[in-house]
């Protein structure tokens, strides 16, 4: 397989890769309340809480975060970049491990998926490393072997700023992101009581400005809080709407991400269900996988 060709498939693989995981990736609506599954969010009328939205997200994130595994559902689009879908469950309670299936449904990552030979794939994630399945078309151009190993220290290094923003975002993929994005950006609100897929759930929403994401509301300290800042600035998020659905456990079971990358309009959905739920994920064999830095060094190619 030419360079040119090598570098293509298994970068954008890294990239989208991360984008199922990290925004554990739904088409939305401009609203960002209606579901993929065409079931309308209808409005619940409850009791008037006098619990503050902040005060309600940390214990969100607490709770999410302690989860440890869920299941998910996920839609992302990226501009003319891909649309694609995400199945399967994440575990991040020592590193994020779990099981992806995705789906590259239309833009050019589905067209170079399909010189691979299909447009789903397998993804595997564990503590140290990202596995992605590639088809027979590409098992053909490397010595037979259908897997691809990311080694999250080799993104790092061989990608600069932007490998190290795929790292820390496949490394520290869970649920409750979003949740300490929304906390950070000092604008949060209640929005109202809705059902998501038969669930009472709590609706927030709020605008992340990078410039001004505080300390003050989030439990991030000061240098988290810069990284935070760093990732989206090197993704080319200025900024970025959160949608979240919080249910009657604390736990995060909807989120909706829009907004504006160097690389065009940005929107995802996300689904969790089954907090707590067994992930196991084991390495694909060694004699069936490739290894991405390895790839690249036999074909001559350069980051």
């Amino acid at each position: 397989m030419k360079s040119t060709t090598v570098r293509r498939v298994t970068l954008s693989l890294a990239l989208t890769g991360v984008l199922a995981g990290a925004a554990a990736c739904s088409s939305t609506d401009s609203s960002g309340g209606s579901e993929a599954s065409g079931k309308d969010d209808k409005a619940v009328h409850k009791g008037t809480t006098h619990i503050s939205p902040i005060t309600a997200l940390r214990s969100a994130e607490k709770s999410t975060d302690g989860a440890d595994s869920a299941r998910v559902e996920s839609t992302t689009t990226m501009g003319t970049m891909m649309s694609m879908t995400a199945d399967g469950a994440l575990g991040w309670a020592d590193g994020l491990t779990g099981n992806l299936t995705i789906t590259y449904t239309g833009g050019t990552m589905a067209d170079t998926m399909r010189q691979t030979g299909s447009t789903t794939m397998q993804a595997r994630y564990l503590p140290d490393a990202y596995y992605a399945k590639m088809g027979d078309a590409f098992a053909e151009q490397a010595g037979g072997k259908h897997w691809i190993r990311y080694a999250y220290d080799d993104l790092a290094e061989l990608g600069g700023s932007s490998g190290a923003y795929l790292q820390d975002q496949m490394q520290n993929t869970t649920p409750n992101q979003s949740v300490k994005l929304l906390l950070a950006s000092g604008d949060v609100k209640k929005v109202g009581e809705e059902t998501v897929r038969g669930e009472r759930t709590t609706h927030y929403s709020g605008t992340v400005d990078v410039a001004d994401l505080a300390t003050d509301n989030s439990s991030l300290t000061e240098s988290q809080l810069a990284d935070l800042k760093k990732q989206l600035t090197q993704a080319g998020v200025t900024t970025e709407t959160v949608d979240i659905w919080v249910n009657g456990d604390d736990l995060l079971v909807k989120k909706v991400e829009k907004g504006e990358l160097t690389t065009g309009s940005m929107s995802s959905t996300a689904y969790y269900s089954d907090y707590g739920v067994k992930v196991s994920t084991q390495k694909p064999p060694a004699s069936d996988t490739a290894d991405f830095k390895e790839l690249l060094k036999a074909q001559g190619a350069t980051s």
